[in-house]
């Protein structure tokens, strides 16, 4: 029973690991090509961009353009 508490325990570690965020970061140049037209298109529509790449949320999407292009004013 304390080995299941423990990997549990283990589980909720791993999802806030910031290892896992920076996997998801990671976007392919075909990718950032995508996010970078239709941002251009539809300005920040992150639910309507990230509906033309599978496996990724608005979320995601959001902070990668949030983190690469933002600018300091």
């Amino acid at each position: 029973m304390a080995d299941l508490d423990r990997s549990s325990d283990d589980v909720s570690t791993d999802s806030k690991d910031g290892d896992s965020r920076d996997s998801k970061m990671d976007f392919s140049g075909d990718e950032e090509k995508l996010i970078t037209r239709m941002y251009n298109l539809v300005g920040e529509r992150w639910p309507l961009i990230a509906g033309r790449i599978p496996g990724r949320t608005a979320e995601e999407i959001e902070r990668y353009w949030t983190s690469r292009y933002s600018t300091s004013e």
